[in-house]
């Protein structure tokens, strides 16, 4: 879209029009020229799989320190050779992340090293509770026999 906003602004410049970039998109989904360009992304959770899913123990729970609940989540990053996968152990209370790990696959190893290096720099994680989207990775009996 910017390539046409300043296509146009020569234009608009020779005949003294000035029209900026909110009112040109306005003007294009006005009259239904505007098309929204697709980003290609990354599925990270498939919570239909042949693990045991928990409950979620942490909808009413009144988080007041750190290390009570951990949070794992996988998201992507766009490079210019494809996805790289970050895998990230965030302690709720405290919003730090605790354990990471980037890879270049969603497979299991990932979210491993990021919960082993989680445990390791960990102290005092006594009674602390695991959550996450129950996808596959989180679910595995080699993620479960760690925690």
């Amino acid at each position: 879209m910017r390539k046409l906003t300043k296509s146009l602004n020569v234009d608009f410049n020779k005949v003294n029009i000035k029209v900026g970039r909110d009112t040109l998109f306005n003007v294009l989904r006005k009259h239904q020229m505007l098309t929204l360009r697709r980003k290609t992304s990354a599925r990270t959770t498939n919570s239909y799989h042949r693990f045991y899913k928990c409950n979620n123990i942490i909808k009413d729970l009144e988080i007041t320190k750190p290390n009570q609940v951990w949070v794992s989540d996988i998201t992507y990053i766009r490079t210019i050779k494809g996805f790289c996968y970050l895998a990230l152990i965030t302690d709720m209370y405290s919003r730090k992340i605790v354990g990471y790990d980037l890879s270049d696959s969603l497979e299991l190893k990932g979210c491993v090293r990021a919960l082993n290096k989680a445990i390791y720099k960990a102290k005092n994680i006594n009674g602390l509770i695991h959550h996450s989207d129950r996808g596959i990775q989180y679910c595995s009996n080699v993620y479960t026999q760690i925690l």
